[in-house]
């Protein structure tokens, strides 16, 4: 299913036990497609690269950055916020004992190609052993605009969502005159400050619910610094993303 969503485009650019353990499989061919992430940055990215072999007993998380990444690259620095602190932030994922996939896109990189891309690695990971309920999809800002299309596309009930800073009454709204719904267990999470950018995800839940959405919740942050919360790995955000990850 390809679709392109231009009005949201639009909007989101603007949004700065004795089993036996199974051994690696080789990973589909679709996994293995040339990565995203510009030449410069593959070094400090190695590290959170798609996997060549998977393991199925492994726990796997992906991140999905901001906007401001595909604007001036992992040192991202915003006027407002500071410093986009990507590599920590993926650093500090990993630190949980999970595999954490992350690449950087290209400057304007369409969600929906985005999406379809995460999908593809996905359905790489389930193929080869992964059970649904150990893969997880962190999303921040337009990074979480492409986790509910991924959600959507994907249809799969038992993947975890953390979506960060994007549900805008203006963004849900064209997220629902489009049929976008939400698959999978769904964690909203964003800072009551947060007004330009973010809001509730509750209309979004509604809309879902009898689709493909089944558990899901929503944080309200009282952080204060609004769509700052992103650019560091604050407690307030990485320990119930992680929870809700392992299933908690």
């Amino acid at each position: 299913m390809r679709r392109t969503f231009l009005v949201l485009s639009g909007i989101f650019l603007l949004a700065a036990c004795g089993h036996a353990i199974p051994t690696a499989s080789p990973v589909p061919a679709i996994a293995s497609s040339p990565p995203l992430t510009p030449p410069d940055a593959v070094s400090e990215l190695s590290a959170y690269a798609f996997p060549s072999l998977v393991d199925p007993a492994a726990r796997y998380l992906f991140y999905l950055h901001g906007r401001i990444v595909e604007e001036q690259g992992i040192h991202a620095v915003s006027p407002d916020f500071g410093e986009y602190q990507y590599v920590a932030i993926l650093e500090r994922l990993a630190g949980y004992g999970f595999t954490v996939i992350s690449e950087q896109r290209p400057k304007n990189a369409d969600t929906t190609e985005s999406a379809e891309r995460v999908v593809g690695q996905v359905k790489a990971l389930l193929e080869a052993g992964v059970p649904a309920a150990n893969i997880s999809i962190i999303g921040a800002s337009k990074g979480a605009a492409i986790a509910i299309e991924t959600s959507y596309l994907l249809g799969n009930k038992e993947v975890n969502f953390v979506i960060l800073s994007i549900c805008h009454p203006d963004t849900v709204a064209e997220f629902k005159r489009n049929g976008i719904s939400l698959y999978g267990n769904v964690l909203s999470i964003y800072d009551f400050a947060d007004t330009e950018f973010a809001g509730s995800c509750r209309d979004l839940f509604e809309f879902s619910e009898d689709r493909g959405l089944a558990r899901y919740d929503e944080i309200v942050l009282q952080v204060g610094s609004g769509h700052g919360i992103l650019y560091r790995p604050l407690d307030e955000w990485i320990i119930p993303a992680v929870e809700w990850a392992q299933g908690k």
